[in-house]
């Protein structure tokens, strides 16, 4: 684990403690589905549940550490230091099991409690979206292509675009939750030749998952890179917002600001700095779960009934992409929690120009009283290109134009830069995502 980039709820779902105790409620499952269609005594089963109900203290593990050291196979030291601890009854541990029945039903547990951490991390954030769409409702600010102005928008509309794909991923996240919430008691090769199908479904309904309809030794490794390309996404999610706040952030825009706390420092040579480095940390963790999530499906590809080539990579893709989109998902939340707004710097780069934002309003006025599109096109152009050469504002210029006020009277002009009309359709976007009430 990166201790660095690990919340302490996602970290404990990934301790060692945890896999082990997964491990160890799968094995006792088992026992008690054994006993239910008649394979084990049922005092038996009662009583190892019972010895078996310890915590899983440092000795222990350090114990399964020991016997790995020797065996060279983590399942078999694991059952070992639990039989150990077991007497008697301990001869009833993974009968007919392969280390994967374990491995893997214990793995899909753990994802589902990482995906309803991350769902609930989405959930929070969507609810500061939500807030910040409504108070900025009325924010205006100049919307960008291609990092050129374009036309005017609002602060809270780009919020509610930015809520939107976040419920978006909020269904990802759920689809990939039952994708993985399945498990597999189904032994060596997948077939139960030494098992009950009960066993299965009676372990899988005990931890609250699904029996997988048909697996080999292991799960079909499809579900796993469904679920890392879902994580994928969602990083990718933060990503384009982190993006947008850092480019909004540039000295030259200054339209906002990531919270810069009592004590902070930006820089070791420059005093003045303020550095979005929340959001920069945010890019910069979106690129290593792309990569896991490149891994994953790579893994999808096994030989027969299974290879062991997933396994060494998702002990390390698995964990370390749960424990960075819950890092990041914290981090980005508390970024907009917190976030500066400046409204009246929005304004001034609106203007930039003397009103270039509304060349469109005014051509397709030209155009609506008659005036060929081309020539509109090229009239209103030309008058632009004097603006973004400092050769006045555009709006003047285009007062000041014959050719334009032999065509459009002065109300029509007025209303070509009229900022109500621009904006008076964002409120049916509020109303499609529910948004338009507190």
């Amino acid at each position: 684990m990166l201790e660095r980039y690990a919340l302490p709820e996602m970290a404990a779902v990934w301790s060692e403690r945890h896999r082990l105790e997964l491990w160890r409620r799968v094995e006792v499952l088992a026992v008690e589905g054994w006993a239910l269609v008649g394979a084990v005594p049922s005092d038996a089963a009662s009583r190892l549940a019972r010895a078996a109900d310890f915590p899983l203290d440092d000795g222990f593990i350090r114990r399964v550490r020991e016997l790995e050291a020797e065996v060279r196979h983590d399942v078999i030291a694991f059952v070992t230091a639990l039989g150990e601890r077991l007497g008697e009854d301990a001869r009833y541990l993974h009968l007919g099991l392969t280390s994967y029945d374990v491995v893997d039903t214990a793995l899909s547990a753990a994802l589902v409690e990482s995906a309803d951490l991350l769902m609930s991390r989405v959930r929070a954030l969507s609810v500061v979206l939500a807030d910040l769409a409504r108070r900025h409702r009325g924010t205006v600010m100049a919307g960008r292509t291609h990092g050129v102005l374009a036309q005017p928008i609002t602060f809270g509309w780009k919020m509610c675009v930015w809520w939107a794909q976040l419920q978006r991923d909020l269904g990802r996240l759920e689809a990939a939750r039952e994708a993985v919430g399945v498990g597999k008691v189904s032994g060596a090769v997948g077939t139960y030749a030494r098992l009950d199908p009960r066993v299965e479904e009676h372990v899988c309904r005990c931890l609250g998952l699904t029996p997988d309809p048909a697996s080999t030794q292991v799960l079909g490794r499809d579900r796993h890179a469904q679920f890392l390309s879902t994580l994928a996404l969602c990083a990718g999610t933060l990503e384009r917002f982190a993006a947008e706040l850092r480019l909004l952030s540039r000295t030259e825009v200054r339209e906002v600001e990531e919270p810069f706390y009592p004590g902070q420092k930006g820089s070791s040579a420059m005093p003045h700095k303020r550095n979005p480095v929340q959001c920069e940390r945010i890019a910069g963790l979106a690129r290593v779960i792309r990569g896991h999530a490149h891994a994953a499906l790579e893994n999808v590809a096994l030989w027969h009934e299974r290879d062991l080539s997933n396994s060494a990579p998702e002990r390390i893709i698995l964990p370390q992409s749960c424990l960075l989109l819950d890092f990041m998902l914290d981090s980005f939340r508390r970024v907009v929690e917190g976030l500066r707004v400046f409204p009246d710097r929005m304004l001034r780069n609106l203007d930039a120009g003397g009103g270039l934002a509304f060349s469109e309003a005014v051509m397709l006025a030209l155009v609506e009283r008659g005036m060929d599109r081309d020539e509109a096109y090229r009239l209103v152009q030309s008058l632009a290109t004097q603006a973004w050469e400092g050769q006045g504002g555009f709006r003047q210029l285009v007062e000041d134009d014959p050719r334009i006020a032999g065509v459009l009277s002065s109300d029509e002009l007025q209303q070509c830069f009229d900022l109500k009309r621009h904006l008076r359709h964002l409120d049916a976007v509020y109303r499609r995502l529910g948004l338009d009430g507190g």
